[in-house]
């Protein structure tokens, strides 16, 4: 079965979209409590928690959005923003590289660690 890529900041996007509805539910469970002031309490504080753990995650992608190339897709033709030595287009997801050394290559997210990955196939 294939892995199923997509752009990084799209992934980063929809962890804090998620990080918000965990909250809510957080904090819905804490309805369930309303008998015991403070084990509400934490569960509403632990959802408020999620919810700005979740604001802030959006705060750092924005930055980083701001920072990644943006180039133009060439199966799709729209722009998108490369975060890395390959990513996914966000549109067609197209894997994209701006490394010559990797063109042609088959798409691999390992590609963007620091080290390079020892090959143990000969």
């Amino acid at each position: 079965m294939a892995k199923k890529y997509s752009n990084k900041i799209n992934k980063i996007r929809t962890f804090a979209l998620s990080l918000i509805f965990v909250g809510f539910i957080i904090m819905y469970f804490g309805i369930f409590f309303r008998t015991h002031p403070i084990v509400m309490t934490i569960f509403m504080v632990l959802g408020l928690l999620s919810i700005i753990a979740s604001t802030v995650v959006y705060f750092w992608i924005g930055m980083l959005s701001t920072k990644a190339v943006q180039v133009v897709c060439p199966n799709c033709n729209k722009p998108t923003k490369i975060l890395g030595r390959v990513d996914m287009c966000m549109h067609c997801r197209e894997p994209l590289t701006l490394d010559p050394n990797l063109e042609g290559k088959d798409f691999d997210e390992n590609y963007n660690r620091k080290k390079p990955q020892k090959n143990h196939s000969n």
